[in-house]
């Protein structure tokens, strides 16, 4: 059972399969596609709404440097999912690289946990994305029934028909074909980053010096119960943490974590580049590095035109030109805004595929979503049900509370993946490495430790929920994926294929 549980994939068999033809996806994308398809997720919900919400609650003025930390959090991940995704050029992300290395049940578990938080973060962004639309439409007039807009009505019916429309839309264009997603993708990244950059360049006339002053507030007490660090850093190091202060700028961080979430996206579009020893490190890095630079940019001049103590936590960036008495540059930001997130909602979408098209590949899910479109070369069987279940999500459902599974299953495959290249270098120092994480272990154990810390941050809650869906996945894998897998004794037992097990497996 144990040695059933841990049998590994190697990263031949796992290239191998993306030949077949019924199995083979389309390589078409390059190193500028691919640093398109990160900005385009990364930029998002996080950027045009946290600023606010942290700086006033959490680190005032200082909140630029929450997302330095969080930035560099990112960045020990990133320099782990670059070396796998190099050297594993296979749809899946954190789910084919931990296969590759840790074994099928933790290869389930992280991949249970990607689709967890790819659904969650599309139909998030969804909703988020209708509520900009209606208050764009809300402004030249247009109103939608209210129980075409999820909110409450006498009947108790409320379906969010923008959010849902949004979901099945983008489905349809990632089923036509990635260089399709691509061009679209970057044309609105385009709109999104020229928003950014007039908050920035537009803003900076705007600054008041003494708004960043101080620029580090007092500290002020976590009230108890808040998330879990506050105890545990109370038990083993006899002090408790602080909003404001230093401390103040790690809790912060730990929130605008979710601006960054994406950039690890970029891997499930590895089967689909056309050099991924070369073009994945360079999408994965630089979308990392050029939202960074444009996140820090735009705290500090959101803070530095409004006392952190007033920004709007709705709307920071647009509400603050609108303090200052422009609220032309406030409508163009919330146009942005609702532009740009359709990005996200479609690489979110995309991401979600990849991870179950590789999962049901390996027969861990019903093989049937394996097979991709004939002329388009797309897994458009998962993409069609998952897009139209993601829709129905975002129409019915408040995800609000759910939002925060988003972060921690994230921070999650983190750790995975991050473990995952420890190991792998261990068990197959001759793989071929077209992208070598620097200073192994150190690297990838300050990854560990960083998103650990992280994942302290959040609220009980929000772990209480993760856990019942991981119980979840571990009955799903159970009663259907270990007997079902490419690995598993007779192989390949949906199709009535049989397996010659590949050398290197883990009997």
């Amino acid at each position: 059972m144990s040695s059933a549980l841990f049998r590994t994939k190697n990263v031949e068999q796992s290239i191998q399969d993306t030949e077949e033809p019924e199995h083979s996806l389309r390589k078409s994308l390059s190193a500028l596609d691919l640093t398109v398809f990160g900005v385009g997720v990364i930029i998002g919900t996080g950027i045009f709404v946290l600023t606010g919400q942290v700086a006033k609650n959490n680190a005032g003025p200082a909140v630029s440097l929450a997302f330095v930390v969080a930035g560099v959090v990112c960045a020990l991940a990133a320099l782990c999912y670059a070396e796998f995704a190099s050297t594993v050029p296979v749809a899946g992300s954190a789910y084919t690289f931990s296969y590759a290395s840790l074994g099928e049940l933790p290869a389930w578990i992280i991949g249970w946990d990607l689709v967890l938080e790819f659904a969650l973060g599309t139909a998030v962004v969804a909703v988020g994305w209708s509520g900009y639309i209606r208050s764009l439409m809300d402004n030249v007039g247009w109103h939608l029934p209210d129980y075409l807009a999820s909110r409450d009505t006498a009947s108790g019916f409320g379906f969010d028909i923008l959010a849902a429309a949004l979901v099945l839309v983008l489905t349809g264009i990632l089923v036509l074909g990635m260089k399709l997603s691509a061009r679209i993708t970057s044309l609105v990244v385009a709109i999104k980053v020229i928003v950014v950059l007039i908050v920035i360049i537009a803003g900076a006339f705007f600054i008041t010096g003494s708004n960043y002053s101080p620029f580090i507030p007092k500290p002020q007490p976590v009230p108890a119960g808040g998330n879990l660090r506050a105890p545990l850093i109370q038990l083993m190091f006899g002090w408790a943490p602080a909003n404001f202060g230093v401390m103040g700028i790690f809790t912060a961080a730990s929130v605008v974590f979710f601006a960054f979430i994406g950039f690890d996206i970029v891997a499930t579009a590895a089967e689909e580049t056309r050099n991924p020893q070369r073009d994945m490190p360079r999408g994965i890095l630089g979308s990392l590095l050029i939202c960074t630079v444009l996140y820090v940019a735009v705290s500090l001049v959101v803070v530095g035109m409004q006392k952190y103590s007033r920004l709007s936590v709705e709307a920071p960036l647009a509400d603050a030109f609108k303090a200052i008495g422009h609220p032309w540059y406030a409508g163009v930001i919330s146009f942005g805004a609702a532009v740009g997130l359709t990005t996200v909602c479609m690489i979110l979408l995309l991401g979600q595929t990849r991870v179950f098209f590789a999962m049901s590949r390996d027969g861990l899910l019903p093989r049937f979503f394996s097979h991709v479109h004939p002329r388009f070369r797309t897994p458009h069987r998962p993409t069609i049900l998952l897009g139209v279940i993601i829709a129905i999500v975002a129409g019915f459902t408040s995800l609000s509370a759910l939002a925060e599974l988003v972060n921690i299953g994230t921070l999650f495959a983190f750790v995975v993946v991050a473990i995952s290249v420890i190991i792998l270098r261990r068990t197959r120092p001759d793989l071929p490495r077209a992208f070598r994480t620097p200073w192994v272990p150190v690297i990838p154990i300050l990854s560990v430790c960083a998103s650990l810390w992280l994942m302290l941050n959040l609220p009980a809650e929000t772990w209480l929920r993760f856990a019942i869906w991981m119980v979840i996945g571990f009955a799903v894998y159970f009663f259907y994926g270990r007997t079902h897998s490419r690995l598993a004794p007779g192989g390949r037992a949906v199709t009535g294929e049989t397996q010659r097990p590949a050398a290197g497996d883990t009997p």
